[in-house]
């Protein structure tokens, strides 16, 4: 999956930070990297306006399934990096799971729409869009036709996303909807997975979860071969993978002025660095 590496990177869909700069987490955590998968829709700008379209459809559940798939096959058939993403993670699936036995693919509000409607279309399966407050409506693999749905018997659903992190979306959202139609989800495959648990909660829950990328130490050592990052960074990067709460509570413990400095930062920062102290989620 190395041309997925490169499209991360190329796309800027992850970023490092400088040295001695981790960014704030919505956590109240800090890390040495940010992923935004969906910006291998091409670029971030695309992939921006995307989401902003996205938000702008959520007002009518059963038009936005077209309305998005359209958009998004548009965008296929004219961005090279788009295209070749979707079509690696189609053959991916197809290698990795008997498609004969998928009966529905599904997709959760926002993000997830940005791959799981396209995959649909080229799988020729019908598509169960999961919204938030884990309503659904279910599309047919040309987005022609979507209703709302309430029974699917007994029928299987792999699922398609961005990205797992601890699977809180799965484990709130996703499986509870599917679970709620009378279906089972059977697999799961993300573009990227951040290596911090939840696959192993997707897999407790009997799914077979799959990834195109892995955020570990086989990316950080790609990103510093192509000097995207310096060996200082990299030896952050892999101690962050190894333990990262550890390694955080390492770092604002050398370098406190950190925490001062984003304490008295914009008004994001200053949520989140307060979130820390409130939580003392490092132990500190």
């Amino acid at each position: 999956m190395s041309d997925i590496m490169s499209y991360l990177f190329e796309t800027n869909a992850i970023k490092f930070c400088e040295e001695n700069k981790p960014f704030w987490y919505t956590s109240g955590k800090i890390g040495p990297y940010f992923i935004n998968t969906h910006f291998v829709f091409g670029n971030e700008t695309d992939a921006v306006n995307f989401l902003s379209f996205i938000d702008e459809c959520l007002n009518d559940k059963i038009s936005l399934p077209e309305k998005v798939f359209k958009k998004s096959l548009e965008q296929y058939n004219n961005n090279s990096i788009y295209k070749n993403v979707i079509n690696t993670m189609k053959k991916y699936i197809e290698d990795n799971i008997n498609t004969s036995e998928i009966d529905y693919i599904s997709g959760g509000e926002r993000r997830d729409w940005f791959f799981s409607n396209i995959i649909a279309h080229l799988l020729n399966k019908p598509h169960i869009s999961i919204y938030k407050d884990l309503s659904t409506v279910m599309s047919d693999s040309n987005f022609s036709n979507t209703s709302n749905v309430t029974d699917l018997n007994d029928k299987k659903v792999l699922h398609i996303a961005d990205l797992v992190t601890v699977a809180s979306s799965y484990i709130r959202a996703w499986i509870p909807a599917i679970t709620n139609l009378g279906a089972k989800m059977c697999w799961s495959c993300v573009v990227v997975d951040r290596m911090q648990g939840g696959t192993a909660k997707i897999e407790a829950e009997g799914i077979k979860a799959l990834s195109l990328v892995n955020v570990d130490n086989g990316l950080f050592k790609k990103a510093l071969e192509l000097n995207i990052i310096n060996n200082s960074q990299y030896d952050m990067l892999c101690k962050f993978y190894e333990n990262p709460d550890e390694t955080m509570k390492e770092f604002l413990i050398k370098h406190p002025e950190f925490l001062q400095m984003s304490l008295n930062s914009d008004e994001k920062t200053k949520k989140r660095a307060q979130l820390l102290l409130d939580n003392n989620l490092y132990k500190m």
